[in-house]
């Protein structure tokens, strides 16, 4: 699954000057554009992102293990023996989960996370109550109503349709104020760039590394050099971007396990 994009700009604290009579949706076009380009630079992993829907299966915890196919149309019942990592026999239950920490059967799906949170659920059409689940874990979405959750689903249905189960989700890690800060001050960079009498910001960067006159030499670095290298030319956005992502990686570390099944998400129409 691709890594989605910021649609929402994120909280800003602007400590420029700007004309009074600025258009707040101007100031919010830039701080959403500051708020995507440090959100690809930090390796797409602050949140939140825009809205996801996806198609999960609800994790089992015989899933993978010999003879679980026997027991995958049921809702409940079945039991599929298997040897744990500490070298005891117990039995799996196929339609739920029972850890070492839970004396009962937990309810979870796996989604792509890390979740932000979670914007809607609808089982049968039907929206769940936010108290109805929870997140552990960063991304693992588990029922907490006392019911579970269904142990397949008609694809072929549109969501909100009987027999399906839809999750919309923001993925991200939470914006601290560093990051506030860094967003902020590419914001204040776009803005007065941007508009009439602004002289930084979006304006086209001479190219144009030193110069020397009357004996004083100043020599400025290459900006697109700057660029290539994942960062903005600005002290705050370039610091708070070196502490979380050090070596530009363009997206998170990822694992892939063949006995995970990824959540399905319609991608057209």
């Amino acid at each position: 699954m691709s890594a989605p994009d910021v649609c929402d700009p994120w909280p800003v604290d602007l400590c420029c000057k700007l004309p009074e009579d600025l258009d707040e949706a101007v100031i919010e076009k830039w701080a959403r554009v500051a708020s995507q380009i440090l959100f690809r630079l930090s390796g797409r992993r602050w949140g939140p992102s825009c809205p996801i829907t996806v198609r999960p299966c609800k994790q089992a915890c015989a899933e993978g293990t010999a003879g679980a196919g026997a027991f995958a149309g049921q809702s409940t019942g079945g039991w599929v023996p298997y040897k744990g990592p500490d070298g005891v026999w117990r039995n799996g239950a196929v339609c739920g989960c029972t850890s070492s920490c839970s004396c009962t059967e937990l309810c979870e799906m796996r989604l792509d996370g890390p979740v932000y949170d979670i914007v809607e659920v609808l089982e049968d059409g039907e929206a769940l109550a936010p108290e109805a689940y929870r997140v552990d874990a960063a991304n693992l979405l588990v029922r907490t109503d006392g019911e579970c959750w269904p142990t397949c689903q008609d694809m072929a249905a549109p969501c909100g349709a009987e027999g399906t189960l839809c999750v919309t989700y923001r993925t991200g890690l939470r914006l601290d104020e560093s990051a506030i800060a860094a967003v902020s001050e590419l914001t204040c960079h776009l803005l007065k760039g941007c508009n009439p009498g602004g002289g930084c910001g979006c304006r086209a960067n001479p190219n144009l590394t030193r110069v020397q006159r009357q004996g004083v030499e100043i020599e400025r670095p290459d900006p697109f050099q700057v660029y290539a290298d994942g960062r903005t030319g600005l002290p705050l956005a370039d610091l708070w971007l070196s502490a979380v992502n050090p070596y530009g990686q363009p997206s998170a570390s990822r694992v892939y396990s063949p006995d995970f099944r990824r959540p399905r998400r319609t991608t057209w129409p």
